[in-house]
This record gives structure tokens, C-alpha cells and sequence, in this order.
């Protein structure tokens, strides 16, 4: 998509000329503290990140957090030890990063904030927010269910009872998806969300948390998961009990990961709202203009699409993640 075809004025050549690192050889150095590896959205995230940082000959020093914040925060401050000409790092929730994020303004040291917002008090603290617009993500997904709620009243009875299967507690991912889907269903009075419970971005807690509502609950009409990963762990569990997913339960995934494009092309999934993970070129490119001492916007958006079962089918042959 054009969002990642941008020219990074951060290639080798460049960034001999630009910032030194503590190093003094003209290497940027970036200090990236990664959320963990808990989907495949984040692994490809990963990946984007680290191949682009080797192809532009930036020192990349990486840390998986392993969805801990204090892991989070101690990568923080061992890149404010050492030195790094730029941090960037991936919020595991959205508070809890004040004290930690006036060390590094004090050091000198920007911030970028990549995929997820953090919520503090003094906002110069990180230069910018690159990543998705979680509201609208989530405002797409609760769109196409006020579209398709006749056909998502599986059992007939004039409600389309919905569980929803939430991110993790405090991310911005969660907390946004959720608002943005709550606000568009509000249109139709039919539509009602019955249960909603975090499985934390995983397979597996997606899998235990849609066993127990359909335990609890035999008229669920509609899942709405926060990622892929939770929608497949759903699938796993519909399944186990006898029903059809796509069809005996519908089900409204974001992400859009090759696994996920999968169960929509072979209607498992119904409909899929795309979050793209290949930051890397995009945050470099921020990086490089940062320490160059470019103005950069506050907040920047990445494109994105979303995507029914024929459409699934057409885009996977090109997937790249």
C-alpha cells in the first residue's frame, strides 16, 4: 500500500551523515521494547521492524517485554544507560509510562511510540504515535454487523446476541475497539453485547474464554474478537461443541494475518478489519527525521483495508504477513 511506500531517508548512506550514536561512528542506534510475541500480528510486527532497522544500517537493540510493562519499563531505562540516539517501543497499556518517559526526555532522547498509544499527562514526552486508528477499526467491524444483523440472527429470535472477545486489560487496542464497535451497533436495538471478557490477544485465551460463554450461553448469534488469534482460538472452540463457525456462529475478527485470512476464504471467519504490522519502514523513516530535527506529525495513520470471504480469497496469494 502507498502508507509503507515511503522513501526512508534513513538508508546506510544517510545515516553516516546524520546522528551520532554513543558509538560516535554515525550509526543510529534505536532502542525498540516490544510488547511480546503473543499473535501472529505481532510477529510479523517483529519482523518488519527488525529486517527494515538491518536494511537501513541502524543499530537495532531489541527487547521482548513478554507482555510485562515492568519489563517494558526496565528496557526503557537500559536504553536511557545506554546511551541510544532514539527509543521506540510498543506500550503494553496505555498508563503507568510517566516516570520512565521524563528519564529519557531528560537524557535527551526521543521517544516514538509505535502501534499503541501510551496516556500521560505531558504529551511532549514522545515525539510521535505511529500506528492504527483502533476507533475506526473497531467502528468497521460494528458496521458490517448493523449491515448483516438479519443475517447474524442465526437463531431467528430478533436478537443478535454478541460476545465479545477483548484484548488486554488497558491496551489501547482493547479499550478502542471496544468503543468504536459499541458505537456503531448502538444504531440498531437488536444487536446486544452479552458477555465481554479479555482472552489477551492469545489463541489459547481466546479458546478457554469462548468455552466458557458457550457453556454459559447456548443463543450466541456473533463473536466479536479483538484479533485474529482470539477468533481462531474461537473457532477451535465452536467447534469442539458440535457447531459450524461462519455459519451456526458468525464470527468479526481485526487483524487480517495470513492464519485468519485463511478461516475467512474457508468461512470459518465472516468478516475481517485489517491492522497492518509492517511499521518498519514507516518508523525508521520517523526516526531518521527526528534526529535530523524534521517536524513530524503527532499522531501518524497507517491505510488500511477490511475484507469479506471473496476478498480474502484474492488478496492471500500476495499476503506478506
Amino acid at each position: 500500500m502507498s502508507t509503507f511506500a515511503l522513501t526512508s531517508c534513513g538508508s546506510s548512506s544517510d545515516a553516516d551523515s546524520g546522528s551520532d550514536s554513543g558509538g560516535g561512528d554515525g550509526t543510529i542506534t534505536m532502542g525498540f521494547a516490544q510488547v511480546g510475541a503473543e499473535s501472529g500480528w505481532r510477529t510479523a510486527n517483529t519482523k518488519s521492524i527488525q529486517e527494515t532497522a538491518e536494511a537501513e544500517g541502524i543499530d537495532l537493540k531489541f527487547t521482548d517485554a513478554q507482555g510485562k510493562q515492568e519489563n517494558q519499563i526496565q528496557a526503557i531505562r537500559s536504553y536511557i544507560q545506554q546511551k541510544v540516539d532514539v527509543i521506540a517501543f510498543s506500550p503494553v497499556v496505555e498508563t503507568g509510562f510517566d516516570a520512565v518517559l521524563q528519564e529519557a526526555k531528560a537524557a535527551g532522547i526521543p521517544v516514538i511510540l509505535t502501534d499503541r498509544a501510551v496516556d500521560v499527562d505531558d504529551p511532549s514526552l514522545y515525539e510521535t504515535f505511529l500506528g492504527s486508528d483502533f476507533v475506526l477499526e473497531g467502528e468497521k467491524a460494528g458496521q458490517w454487523l448493523v449491515e448483516n444483523a438479519a443475517d447474524s440472527d442465526v437463531d431467528g429470535d430478533g436478537t443478535v446476541n454478541v460476545v465479545q472477545l477483548e484484548g488486554t486489560t488497558g491496551a489501547a487496542p482493547a479499550i478502542d475497539r471496544a468503543e468504536g464497535f459499541a458505537s456503531e451497533i448502538a444504531a440498531d436495538d437488536t444487536i446486544e453485547v452479552t458477555a465481554s471478557q479479555t482472552g489477551d490477544f492469545t489463541r489459547d485465551g481466546g479458546k478457554q474464554v469462548m468455552e466458557s460463554f458457550l457453556q454459559s450461553d447456548d443463543s450466541i448469534d456473533v463473536v466479536f474478537a479483538h484479533n485474529d488469534d482470539m477468533g481462531l482460538g474461537a473457532i477451535e472452540a465452536i467447534e469442539a461443541a458440535g457447531l459450524e463457525p461462519g455459519k451456526d456462529i458468525k464470527i468479526i475478527t481485526i487483524d487480517a494475518v495470513k492464519d485468519g485470512m485463511q478461516a475467512l476464504a474457508d468461512g470459518k471467519i465472516n468478516y475481517i478489519v485489517e491492522c497492518n504490522p509492517l511499521l518498519g519502514p514507516q518508523l525508521m523513516d520517523l526516526a531518521q527525521k527526528v534526529l535530523d530535527g524534521e517536524e513530524v506529525p503527532e499522531r501518524v495513520v497507517t491505510e488500511e483495508a477490511a475484507f469479506t470471504q471473496e476478498q480474502a480469497k484474492e488478496a492471500l496469494p500476495d499476503r506478506q504477513y
